[in-house]
């Protein structure tokens, strides 16, 4: 159920940006054991001079800011094992490990209005969010 921001200075093609979501479900999928079918992620491509990054970057073009909202509830470790996931998985698509910064923002099941505008802690998942 995690939904998801990723934010680029630079455009991609259109394969490209699918297989930066792909990379970041993928994290999302191994890390925190979600259904493969539970996609929200979004790209958004900003203009270089309207998004700034930290100056010390090597190829600043490449700079990748990811924010996920989330169930309350995973470990630490899995959240370890995403970000680790995450970065290994963009840097296969050329995007510098330290190149990527990974905001989780965890919040309550009751927090989130889904399938019909149910509380998240009214719904059955079909997945563990204890992980």
């Amino acid at each position: 159920m995690p939904s998801v921001l990723i934010e680029v200075r630079r455009q991609y093609t259109q394969a490209q940006e699918v297989a930066l979501m792909e990379a970041v479900h993928t994290a999302l999928r191994e890390a925190f054991k979600i259904l493969p079918d539970d996609r929200n992620v979004r790209l958004v491509v900003h203009e270089p001079h309207r998004f700034i990054c930290p100056p010390d970057k090597e190829h600043p073009e490449l700079y990748t800011h990811i924010s996920i909202d989330a169930f309350a509830g995973r470990s630490l470790d899995a959240k370890r094992n995403l970000y680790k996931a995450v970065v290994n998985n963009l840097e296969a698509l050329g995007v510098p490990k330290d190149h990527v910064k990974i905001l989780l923002r965890e919040i309550q099941k009751e927090n989130w209005g889904i399938r019909g505008g149910q509380a998240g802690c009214d719904v059955e998942l079909g997945f563990k969010v204890e992980v």
